[in-house]
């Protein structure tokens, strides 16, 4: 008999991949930060799988995630994305993402990295939640409270606490996987 293993979630291989593979694992790269930035602001109001599944499309349609290109996308590469059907085709979310990237680049050229100003939130430390069952997890804490308060601020969109703390749990800044659960790290 094949011993299975227990995850959080993941019923789908695109949904298993990403939660043995990258949920909860942390990342300090600032491209992929901003990639999960914009997919985490681009779920509000879908589910994740929605996102997961189209996420190849926003690496081709968003340049790989440079903030650098990004940043300077004209109302035409707007234009462009919102006739793009293998993204969420929303105005709001992509007029976010534009927006979201002048402004991480203005973090890391205060900082350095948005890395740097991202993890200090957690001392540069993961938090590690200690959950019986993933209905356990929060949907918010103080510290996404803090950070999506403090991004709000600064001009960024699409980043409510809800969706800042999905990004903390996908950046491995907080490791939500349940006791029990095989990545449970």
């Amino acid at each position: 008999m094949e011993n299975k293993k227990i995850r959080c979630f993941g019923d789908s291989p695109i949904y298993i991949d990403y939660h043995d593979n990258e949920w909860g694992r942390p990342v300090h790269d600032d491209v992929k930060l901003f990639e999960m930035l914009i997919l985490e602001g681009a779920q509000a109001g879908l589910s994740w799988i929605t996102v997961l599944k189209k996420r190849e499309a926003y690496r081709e349609a968003f340049d790989g995630f440079d903030p650098y290109k990004v940043a300077l996308y004209s109302d035409a590469k707007i234009e462009e994305l919102m006739k793009n059907e293998g993204i969420i085709r929303n105005r709001l979310k992509i007029n976010a993402a534009v927006n979201n990237a002048k402004l991480f680049l203005g973090i890391i050229e205060k900082y350095g990295s948005f890395d740097k100003f991202i993890w200090e939130y957690v001392d540069y430390k993961p938090i590690t939640g200690h959950w019986d069952a993933i209905e356990d997890i929060p949907a918010t804490t103080a510290i996404s409270d803090k950070i999506s308060k403090d991004l709000k601020k600064m001009g960024f969109k699409f980043v409510g606490s809800t969706i800042i703390y999905s990004f903390m749990q996908a950046t491995g800044m907080v490791n939500d996987h349940f006791k029990g659960c095989f990545v449970d790290f």
